[in-house]
């Protein structure tokens, strides 16, 4: 079996809710991360065997195959295909796992793996609402109703359960929220974001011109008194506005190849990917996956928590990674380095792309080996992935 390595990372800095990259289509969106991937590795435009997208909700903008639209708006030849993956929120974390299995099965040589949401413009949860309001009926089928009577899957009731189970109080959350701003300010400000970042041209409502650099979610002024301040989103509950991630617009896109291609067309080997796991786990408390995930991907990698020098472990809300650090034992200060979703957003289809790009520079800037990738997903399930980085360590 060949060996996959990833040539190429790169994301756009996050957008809030109708804030600096509202007015992009999501397929632009994605475009620009991909012509930046076929420019920083000078790859020719028709050597791409397949494009790889995620994207959850898949209507209006985000319909009709974003993926093949994606691929037929970028650099990339006419013959380059494309398709799109839903696994929700880890839809570009599961494009990148497609990728690296063709790679690895030889049935492909380069593929470019990746994500967008445009949550200003395709509302979370808005596919739903139109087949309700167009009397075409509910995900949830009879037989799943059989299984689970009465259940409507949620999140933020998976959330407030997940904290429940492991224990996590209001007061861990709160300290949690308020140290992945500071995190993200820090990384900001000491420019370690700088080289993962695709600079993104925007018109402003005024009708001037600016380029999109920087994070727009991260509140540097943070501080734990106003996360003390903020009401809980459930009645008794734990989480809040602060300590769940922050609607956003953002894309990211990850070059993998194999060897003969790495060798053919001169690519940087930045990491290796290692091993991946997907796994499913109770729908009702929907956020534990990647638990039993971490626990497969580094079973089949034969390494422990403590031989993974970075975790990223998607802040879909704040008890997610605390209880994921809990349950495995794992140490607080590899966990999130940077800041998370609660202050960089979660794209949804993006994130996990995203999260893969930070990981394989951060891992490059600190010299590190391994770095880990663990995503929850709506449904109860998650994927999980363990990378290696290798020497090369380019723009």
């Amino acid at each position: 079996m060949a060996d996959a390595y990833i040539v190429g990372a790169v994301r756009t800095a996050t957008g809030r809710k109708n804030g600096r990259l509202s007015r992009i289509h999501p397929v632009d969106l994605g475009a620009i991360v991909v012509d930046e991937l076929v420019d920083r590795t000078g790859i020719p435009t028709d050597a791409v065997d397949d494009v790889i997208f995620g994207v959850v909700m898949q209507i209006g903008a985000q319909a009709s195959n974003l993926g093949r639209n994606v691929s037929m708006s970028s650099k990339l030849d006419l013959a380059v295909p494309g398709t799109t993956v839903d696994r929700q929120c880890g839809s570009s974390l599961q494009a990148i796992q497609f990728g690296a299995q063709a790679v690895m099965s030889g049935t492909q040589d380069v593929i470019i793996s990746g994500g967008v949401e445009a949550m200003s413009k395709v509302e979370i949860g808005s596919n739903v609402r139109d087949g309700l309001a167009n009397g075409r009926g509910i995900p949830k089928g009879e037989r799943l109703e059989l299984q689970y009577p009465g259940i409507q899957f949620s999140q933020f009731d998976g959330a407030e359960l997940l904290a429940e189970k492991y224990g996590i109080t209001r007061e861990e959350l709160d300290a949690f929220g308020l140290l992945s701003h500071q995190r993200a300010t820090a990384a900001t400000r000491n420019g370690y974001f700088k080289r993962e970042i695709v600079a993104v041209n925007i018109e402003l409502e005024d009708g001037s011109k600016d380029m999109h650099l920087l994070d727009e979610g991260i509140r540097p002024n943070a501080t734990l008194e106003g996360m003390q301040g903020l009401n809980s989103l459930r009645e008794g509950g734990v989480i809040t506005a602060g300590t769940a991630s922050q609607i956003s617009d953002g894309a990211a896109a990850i070059m993998i190849a194999n060897e003969s291609a790495v060798a053919k067309y001169k690519l940087p080997v930045r990491a290796k990917i290692h091993s991946l796991a997907v796994v499913g786990s109770d729908p009702v408390i929907m956020l534990e996956g990647p638990i039993p995930a971490t626990q497969k991907v580094l079973e089949k990698a034969g390494l422990t928590i403590d031989d993974i020098d970075l975790y990223e472990v998607n802040e879909a809300f704040g008890s997610v990674p605390l209880a994921w650090a809990k349950a495995l034992k794992a140490d607080p200060e590899k966990l999130n380095v940077n800041g998370g979703a609660q202050a960089l957003g979660h794209p949804l289809g993006g994130t996990g792309a995203k999260l893969m790009t930070t990981l394989v520079h951060e891992l490059e800037r600190r010299g590190g080996r391994y770095g880990l990738i663990a995503i929850c997903e709506g449904g109860g399930t998650a994927n999980a992935m363990i990378i290696e980085r290798m020497n090369a360590v380019t723009a």
